[in-house]
Order: C-alpha cells, then structure tokens, then sequence
C-alpha cells in the first residue's frame, strides 16, 4: 500500500480511513474477509500469507505502507506477517508494544506502520533507524517518502496545526519530492471537514484517491493502484473496497460474516 490517509478522532467514529494499494499486477491477493479461526478481517497477499490493512474483533486497525529509504535492507520477513500478527493484539497500546518488540528482533524491509483504536493512534517510520509517533486527534496522510498531518479539528478546542515528516530518498530524490507534493494535496482537500460525518469523509476520500488531479491512484505497465480500501471503526467496523483502482472501481461493502 502506498497512500494511506485517516482521520483520527474527527468524526461521530473515532477512526476513519482511506488507503490506495500500489502493488505488481502479477502479485496474487484476495479481497477482505474474515479469517478462519481468527478475529482478523482483512484482504490478504496470496504471496506471503500477510495483509497490507486490517481489523480485529477488539477494535484494532493495522496498516502498512513502503518506505523508500537510502538504506535498502533485504528483511527476512514478509511485513504484511508483521501486520497480520499485530492483530491479534487486544488494543493498539499493545499492538504497538508487539512491533516494538518484533524491531529488536527481526529485519524487515522499511516501511510507515499505523496501528490505531479509539483510544491511540501510533504511527511507526521503520529503515536503518526506527521512529515512532504517538498521533494527536487530526487528519493524516502517508506515503512512500513520509507523511503529514494536520493536528486539531472539528473535536479539537485548539487551532490546527500543520505537521510533518518526510525525507529525500537518495536517487528518488524527484520523485520522493512528487509524492509529498501529492500528499499535501490530499491533505489539504481531506481537512476540509465541514461538519462531515465519518461516512461522509470517507466518500470524499475515497473520490479523491481516485482523482488523477492528486497523482496517487498509478497505472503503470506492470505496476499500479491495485485496490483501494475505506474503514470507519466506531461502536461497529464498516468495511468498503475497491478491488481495482478507485479511479474506474466502485467501493462495495464487505460484511465480517465472509470468510477465507
């Protein structure tokens, strides 16, 4: 996945979120589905056996996205197992405590990797150093070459305030600069939140994902927009996902009574 956007404690649900899968065509996965004998909900990489975003049954969100890094480390591990495993973890406080622990002892690839709940919203920047962020209430978006948020809203007594962290990826280096480019777009249209619910947002996020205008919905020739993905996690979790690129597939709900 390579553009992950949320909206953490803005709405009438605590957390929503939007996310565009940039992935090889070839790569094989399957649609979301609730796991046999797990309370995990979540499409899957048929390759690696992980996911790249997910739920459980206790409220718990976990995403991924790649991380272009000037370090390039060959992991011995897929990253999308790091994700399926954090999930079955009780809250996200714990789910950050299990990537934590899994850093110290396993190499992985770099990657960004939320894992959030009502309560807490931990965003992780993996490569030859690691860094963690414990998120304020705001809007967010995550790519490849970092992520930016804007702290503060419609829930927020405060006045918003701009965020971000991003870097410059070695020889990437024009193209990291595209894509923050791109994802302060996004950012600036999603924080546009005037008195939207939840539900309302995400229909916004999901257009906007597919909008060329904003440069992350990729139609390359053996690499692209996979799919795309909208959760709204509050007193119930709602599925809804694109299994195409959202700029030509429609968003179609997908219940936790299917199974895989």
């Amino acid at each position: 996945m390579c553009t992950l956007t949320f909206a953490f404690r803005q709405f009438d649900a605590p957390l929503a979120v939007a996310a565009n899968r940039d992935e090889l065509y070839a790569r094989p996965s399957s649609s979301p589905r609730q796991w046999d004998r797990s309370d995990i909900f979540a499409p899957r990489d048929e390759e690696a056996g992980g996911t790249w975003i997910g739920t459980n049954a206790a409220g718990v969100l976990v995403a991924i996205t790649n991380r272009w890094s000037r370090d390039v480390t060959d992991g011995d591990r897929s990253r999308g197992l790091l994700v399926r495993d954090a999930l079955t973890e009780p809250s996200a406080a714990a789910a950050a405590d299990y990537v934590r622990s899994e850093l110290d002892t396993r190499v992985y690839e770099p990657f960004h990797l939320l894992v959030a709940d009502g309560d807490c919203a931990v965003l992780f920047e993996h490569d030859a150093t690691d860094s963690e962020t414990r998120l304020a209430p705001g809007t967010y978006v995550v790519g490849n070459a970092g992520w930016c948020g804007e702290r503060g809203g419609p829930t927020d007594a405060t006045a918003p305030q701009r965020t971000r962290s991003v870097f410059t990826p070695g020889e990437g280096a024009e193209r990291g600069r595209e894509q923050i480019a791109a994802d302060e777009a996004v950012l600036d249209a999603l924080t546009e939140t005037d008195h939207e619910t939840a539900t309302e947002w995400l229909d916004r996020a999901g257009e906007i994902l597919g909008d060329h205008e904003y440069g992350v919905c990729l139609h390359g020739e053996s690499f692209g927009t996979k799919s795309a993905t909208l959760v709204e996690l509050g007193a119930t979790t709602r599925w809804r996902y694109a299994d195409g690129p959202p700029c030509e597939t429609p968003f179609e709900p997908h219940g936790t009574d299917d199974r895989v």
